[in-house]
């Protein structure tokens, strides 16, 4: 197989940027870590693990949750959020994996 057959489209490209750009933040990627590892969590347990206030960190989630990589689900006042996106999980691993964790 040739090096031209194993390079993503553009469009494939394009996803992808926008997807990275999605996490591409210290707070998404704690946020990431935690749904990874923890499962799902309600808003007010990701800003007591992460000390991040509710504002901000609603705002990283929703962001998430628009571009595809979170879901989320009311139950009575908590909102619970999931990876809805199962590769960040490998993109998760790899980072750690670079970074020799």
């Amino acid at each position: 197989m040739n090096t031209a057959s194993k390079l993503l489209g553009i469009s494939e490209l394009e996803q992808t940027a926008s997807i990275l750009k999605s996490v591409a933040h210290p707070i998404r990627l704690s946020i990431l870590q935690l749904l990874v590892h923890e499962g799902r969590m309600s808003v007010n347990s990701i800003c007591e693990i992460l000390q991040s206030e509710q504002s901000l960190t609603s705002h990283h989630l929703s962001n998430m949750k628009l571009k595809g990589v979170l879901e989320s689900k009311r139950e009575g006042q908590k909102v619970y959020y999931s990876l809805k996106m199962e590769k960040m999980r490998n993109l998760l691993e790899c980072i750690e994996s670079c970074m020799g964790q």
